[in-house]
């Protein structure tokens, strides 16, 4: 039977240069495996340094990358200079995301394109281009939310921008399936980073943690666990959105 590891193989991380993806970065180093290490911006480029070393510091070989994902060139780019880098990529696991919580009255023609361009443009050429490079047998992972489960207000370029990943993910399952290649979304609940808390009054905080199981939002230590795996023992789970957020939503 088939061995299922990360050791040997090429991870790239969009958006893996900080919180989720940087702790997902430094587990894929510690498991084995080398990393290409995607950031956005100048703005997180310290953050994306100390990622490397720390993927470094395990013997693993990494690389840091930057580009905008919502041009579709940057993402052939991407993938191209991470196989350039690494070899043939294994894994692909897209944390790219951008929260805005705003009623719809208000919300302004910018605020949708770039909500939509990049929860669901930026995954989709993502998601297209790890289904030309990655090497058969493969794993594509897209970060979405459990808001997806959620009847709420004031995230509808959020959830709705995430909502479309669920749908291009069921397609790229069936559409990859017969190379091997699992694609998977993980809807995670709100979770404690930075990314969170800009959009929500202290009141909301507590809310949100009222929902799910301790009283707590979801950490990056909950999650990347699941992305390690479904690189690697879990391989045999494809087209599924996963929930998981400590019964915060449910569906």
């Amino acid at each position: 039977m088939t061995e299922h590891t990360l050791r040997g193989k090429h991870v790239l991380i969009a958006g893996g240069g900080k919180n989720l993806g940087g702790l997902i970065a430094r587990q894929a180093a510690e498991a084995g495996a080398d990393v290409a290490i995607h950031y956005n911006s100048e703005s997180s480029r310290a953050e994306a340094e100390a990622t490397l070393a720390a993927v470094e510091s395990h013997g693993a070989k990494g690389v840091l990358l930057t580009g905008d994902l919502t041009r579709p060139a940057a993402v052939e780019s991407l993938f191209a200079e991470a196989a350039s880098a690494l070899g043939t990529i294994d894994v692909a696991v897209n944390t790219v995301g951008k929260v805005l919580r705003k009623p719809i009255a208000e919300t302004t023609e910018d605020e949708y394109d770039s909500m939509f361009d990049i929860n669901s443009k930026a995954a989709y050429f993502f998601i297209k281009e790890a289904g030309r490079r990655l090497g058969d047998g493969g794993t594509i992972i897209t970060i979405v939310t459990s808001l997806l489960a959620a009847f709420t207000e004031g995230y509808s370029t959020y959830a709705g921008g995430k909502s479309p990943v669920e749908h291009f993910t069921r397609a790229a399952a069936k559409e990859f399936g017969e190379r091997g290649i699992s694609v998977t979304a993980i809807a995670p609940g709100p979770m404690d980073t930075p990314f969170f808390y800009g959009q929500e009054t202290p009141e909301r905080v507590e809310f949100h943690k009222s929902q799910a199981m301790g009283n707590q939002l979801t950490q990056i230590e909950d999650i990347a666990p699941i992305v390690r795996f479904l690189a690697t023992e879990g391989w045999w789970i494809t087209g599924q959105t996963i929930l998981a957020n400590g019964g915060y939503t449910t569906r």
